[in-house]
């Protein structure tokens, strides 16, 4: 949301942004509940996510630093659409509702920055879902190892990219939306095709190898 924006922008946001820090497992909103904030990951992981009321979960995303979340509160007044729950240790910054109208009335290009950024994560939003309606498992993997790479390296991947997925394997079957156990194997079939390859908790991976993975119906 904050990229390509101006010196007088950056500085009006730094002067409203409120810096906080979380321990791990802190709940910083739930579904439902009312907010007026949106908050900046500078450190450590967030999990949003929904729980039905019999207690099942699904794992929207796992926020990284760098990432903005809750930010919806801020434009259409309604509740919280999910639950933010911190994987680990987390600081950010905190930016209210107020704050944020005020810099954008005296700084058009805030809102040009909002537009971009929630086109990017409609597309991201349609990536998914067309992850999980159409393909197998293995190649959703292969498309959430790919996506995470990006969020680092952006979008020219080094021939070999070095990756530490700091969330547990229950967290990542819950973003693939499959059981722990059908997680494993997958993992273990990527192995097997030498698109990734383990170092301790560090997966070697080789994107030209992922990318073919991704898309199994290409040619």
């Amino acid at each position: 949301m904050f990229e390509n924006l101006g010196d007088d922008t950056l500085a009006a946001l730094s002067e409203v942004a409120i810096a906080r820090d979380w321990p791990a497992g802190a709940v910083l909103f739930l579904r439902g509940e009312p907010g007026d904030y949106l908050l900046a990951i500078a450190e450590g992981r967030v999990k949003l996510s929904l729980v039905t009321p019999g207690g099942r979960e699904l794992a929207l995303a796992i926020a990284e630093p760098g990432t903005i979340i809750g930010e919806m509160v801020l434009f259409d007044d309604h509740p919280r659409s999910a639950d933010g729950t911190t994987l680990s240790a987390t600081s950010g910054y905190v930016l209210g509702r107020a704050a944020f109208r005020s810099v954008a009335e005296r700084h058009p290009d805030l809102m040009e920055g909002v537009a971009r950024f929630l086109c990017r994560r409609l597309r991201d939003t349609n990536d998914k879902l067309e992850s999980i309606a159409l393909y197998g498992l293995e190649a959703r993997l292969a498309r959430f190892l790919l996506f995470t790479l990006r969020q680092i390296h952006g979008d020219d991947l080094p021939e070999k990219a070095r990756l530490r997925l700091a969330i547990t394997q229950s967290d990542l079957a819950a973003v693939l939306g499959a059981s722990r156990p059908k997680v494993n194997r997958a993992l273990q079939v990527l192995i097997e095709d030498q698109a990734i390859q383990r170092a301790g908790e560090v997966l070697i991976c080789d994107p030209a190898r992922l990318r073919e993975l991704a898309d199994p119906d290409i040619d």
